[in-house]
């Protein structure tokens, strides 16, 4: 995998776990950026799972993007990574995910899985750079009717 552990960020941004009154800011990003949107709801219970983190990316004074994860016994599962529409291709998912998978290392990292839009291929391709591989599919995962690649990397003894 080709991270580095808890990188620079550059000047202005910062990586921070969402609190309650991020939620609003949070739900509007996933709203612009997602298909099929979580529910304020969902965040909401998010912050109450006891294995849950929901790591945000402040570019400046404005919410870049989010990473939303489970840590259970040395596994972690990617469950929603979004990213401002205007903010792709600007590294903010690639250092989200390098973040959190460092984060993880510290607490016994395993492997990490995750579930992706079988067409979404700059997602594809992220994961891929940082070693992950398909693994298996997901037939109509989506509600509509779109199926997920499942992507996993096991961490090097």
């Amino acid at each position: 995998m080709q991270t580095n552990q808890m990188q620079l960020l550059p000047d202005g941004d910062s990586i921070i776990l969402m609190q309650r009154g991020d939620l609003a800011e949070v739900h509007q990003l996933e709203c612009v950026s997602q298909q099929e949107s979580w529910s304020l709801q969902h965040f909401a219970d998010e912050l109450e799972n006891p294995v849950a983190s929901v790591d945000l990316y402040w570019h400046r004074d404005q919410l870049a993007g989010f990473l939303c994860s489970w840590l259970i016994a040395g596994e972690l599962q990617i469950q929603n990574l979004a990213t401002l529409p205007a903010m792709r291709r600007h590294g903010v998912a690639a250092r989200l995910l390098d973040h959190v998978i460092a984060r993880s290392r510290l607490s016994g990292l395993t492997s990490v899985c995750l579930e992706v839009r079988a067409s979404n291929v700059p997602a594809i391709s992220l994961y891929e750079r940082f070693g992950f591989s398909a693994c298996g599919k997901r037939s109509a995962y989506y509600p509509d009717g779109e199926d997920a690649l499942v992507m996993t990397y096991n961490e090097e003894p």
